[in-house]
């Protein structure tokens, strides 16, 4: 039996594979390390889907090379020739694979670096160790159906595959009965679940908010080009006083143009709608969007439509990535523009975005409102609101515990609190 140290990047997902890679080690008799330096092994679950994500693995991968290690996670599906060059004995598995993690573990132990990259539907219903006791990571389908021309994920989780709603649902009460809070939807495109198997997210929302139990749902990202077929729903949806209100919804350009050559299939009218509807429903909801700045062919007025978008739509969250090609995507063989042009447009972005999140998290400032406490960080223990806004105050909280804060600042990646009594 070894010691084995697990470490994960990149979405839910990946965290939730993490979960389920350290549940299955841990029942097979190997025993988890907080510290590489302690191990035997290493496992490292990873992500390549921005350039700079996967730099930072290339660097991890080396760190970690000194021992046996498993490569797990998306980067070995997608470039599998990149790590074979960092780390050329290292085993290999993919997103779908997590069933043979004791399999590629021994393998790696014994020096041999075999590759297992065969899919699994049962992935995600495995035993795990949750990061954080107080969550649940629920992965609801692997893949997507959308063909973004950038997007290096869809070459590593392939199609869609969405989950049974019973499992998930069972999966669900399972979690909240051994003490988890909250519970997160998660999956490479949560718009599209369920249209390979004849339901859809709302459904699956309103089974698991049914669930008995004080607990919140975070539905994760899902894309604009599905929210015309299942925004009605949604919206029903969210009224559960289970269910946050916050919505993650990629927009990625405000311009026409590079929206169809990115192949996202939908307008920026369709994001403005969706945000109009949500907001209208639900005033303090938060919404936050992703935005890539320099995509190949961007002109000055297709980047002049991003600023116009974010100051129409006003998201409280922006996630703004410099645009960088990804190997095998389609995007990474067209014109690119000028890594200086890039980093101007993103300086100017970026701080039209700091401006909008700092106004948003300012009004805030002086309300007394309900947070559920699931975190803590290195300085203080961290709630979220109703809309999942966080919000970080002194004190002792035991994690799931509701608490009554007045907000008292704010930053533009947050607000600050002081507890009151109930």
């Amino acid at each position: 039996m070894a010691r084995v140290y697990v470490e994960a990047h990149g979405c839910a997902a990946s965290y939730s594979d993490s979960e389920m890679i350290s549940g299955i080690l841990q029942s097979g008799g190997h025993t988890l390390t907080e510290n590489p330096e302690e191990s035997d092994a290493g496992v490292l679950v990873t992500c390549s889907v921005k350039d700079a994500t996967a730099d930072k693995m290339i660097y991890r991968i080396r760190s970690l090379s000194d021992k046996p290690l498993v490569v797990a996670g998306c980067m070995p599906k997608a470039e599998m020739d990149t790590v074979q060059k960092i780390s050329g004995g290292a085993t290999m598995m993919g997103p779908g694979s997590i069933q043979h993690t004791l399999e590629a573990l021994q393998s790696a132990l014994l020096g041999k670096g075999t590759v297992h990259m065969e899919e699994d539907d049962s992935s995600s219903f495995l035993p795990r160790v949750r990061l954080n006791p107080a969550v649940s990571i629920i992965q609801i389908a692997r893949g997507c159906m959308s063909e973004c021309s950038f997007c290096q994920t869809k070459l590593a989780k392939g199609d869609l595959t969405s989950y049974r709603p019973g499992d998930i649902v069972r999966q669900a009460r399972q979690d909240i009965s051994e003490g988890c809070c909250e519970v997160w939807l998660s999956s490479t495109d949560n718009g599209c679940y369920g249209l390979d198997i004849g339901t859809d997210l709302p459904s699956l929302v309103d089974a698991i908010s049914s669930i008995s139990g004080d607990f919140m749902v975070r539905v994760g990202m899902l894309n604009p080009m599905y929210m015309t077929r299942i925004r009605d729903g949604l919206l029903k949806s969210y009224r559960s006083e289970k269910v946050y209100k916050f919505l993650h919804i990629p927009v990625q350009s405000g311009s026409g143009d590079t929206l169809a050559i990115m192949r996202r299939g939908h307008t920026a009218t369709t994001f403005q709608d969706t945000v109009d509807d949500f907001r209208q429903a639900y005033p303090d909801i938060t919404i936050s969007t992703d935005i890539i700045v320099g995509f190949p062919g961007e002109s000055e007025e297709d980047f002049a439509d991003t600023i116009s978008l974010i100051r129409d739509s006003q998201p409280d969250i922006v996630n703004l990535s410099r645009y960088a090609a990804r190997p095998g995507t389609a995007a990474a063989k067209m014109k690119q523009v000028p890594q200086d042009t890039i980093r101007h447009r993103s300086r100017i972005l970026h701080e039209i975005c700091r401006d909008i999140s700092s106004e948003s998290n300012a009004a805030w400032i002086g309300r007394t409102v309900w947070a559920l406490f699931s975190e803590y960080t290195s300085k203080a223990i961290r709630g979220r609101t109703e809309s999942y806004r966080p919000v970080h105050v002194s004190g002792d909280v035991p994690l799931g515990q509701w608490r009554r804060v007045t907000i008292t600042n704010a930053t533009d990646h947050g607000l600050v609190g002081r507890l009151e009594k109930n």
